[in-house]
């Protein structure tokens, strides 16, 4: 399955593209996570710095969703969760297979020498711009930017995740971003039901055995519960 910034908003992480999302209330916002601004742009990567600050994700909780799909790995339904979200819910709420194609949040990688630290540990250093501390090189939070290509092993493995299932569900995702939405039509190919949860349509609606357009709140639980009733 793949969830998108749709099933956080409940825990209080807005989404980027929804009426309410973070590039819809400031367009500028995106220059954040564009790697080529990023680079070349101190003030970019000064905001960018300030916004992981204040990142809601260091305080938000799971939400119903997000702790739904922990019961679908228990019932032994749910062989992979690929996320395309930063914030490290699904693993507070207790997943345990978790395919983190965009990265995280909580670690900041050296865009020079590839020197991984925590990313508090950074933040403890309460500077605008920090530089690595092995190389003096530019760093960022270790999640993947426009620009910058996903991980090969981790693509790979969400392929085969979706390859491999009978049923891909898609949750809170715009489905507009590759090769992120790919994911749908990996599935479809190898022969397995698409679901998709979401709160506006996505280019993959019309090839979906199954659309909801109703708060994933409350969707996603009863889909759950249903898939678990229905395995018995």
């Amino acid at each position: 399955m793949l969830t998108g910034a749709g099933i956080s908003t409940d825990s209080g992480i807005p989404d980027f593209r929804g009426p309410q999302g973070v590039w819809t209330k400031d367009p500028a916002a995106q220059a954040m996570v564009s790697i080529d601004s990023y680079l070349a742009d101190p003030q970019v990567r000064r905001r960018a710095w300030q916004a992981r600050r204040d990142h809601p994700a260091w305080s938000a909780e799971p939400n119903a969703g997000h702790r739904a799909l922990v019961l679908l790995e228990r019932s032994g339904l749910l062989r992979s969760l690929v996320t395309q979200n930063i914030d490290g819910l699904h693993q507070k709420a207790g997943s345990t297979r978790v395919i983190e194609l965009h990265g995280t949040i909580f670690e900041v990688v050296c865009l020079s020498c590839g020197l991984l630290t925590p990313m508090r540990e950074v933040l403890d250093r309460q500077e605008p711009d920090p530089p690595c501390l092995r190389c003096g090189g530019i760093q960022k939070a270790n999640t993947i930017s426009f620009g910058q290509s996903l991980k090969e092993e981790v693509l790979r493995e969400a392929v085969a995740a979706a390859r491999e299932c009978d049923l891909f569900l898609a949750v809170g995702t715009s489905l507009t971003v590759q090769p992120a939405a790919g994911l749908c039509g990996e599935a479809l190919d190898a022969g397995a039901a698409l679901v998709v949860i979401n709160a506006q349509p996505t280019p993959y609606d019309a090839f979906a055995d199954l659309v909801i357009d109703r708060p994933i709140g409350e969707a996603l639980p009863a889909l759950v519960r249903e898939l678990i009733d229905a395995r018995g």
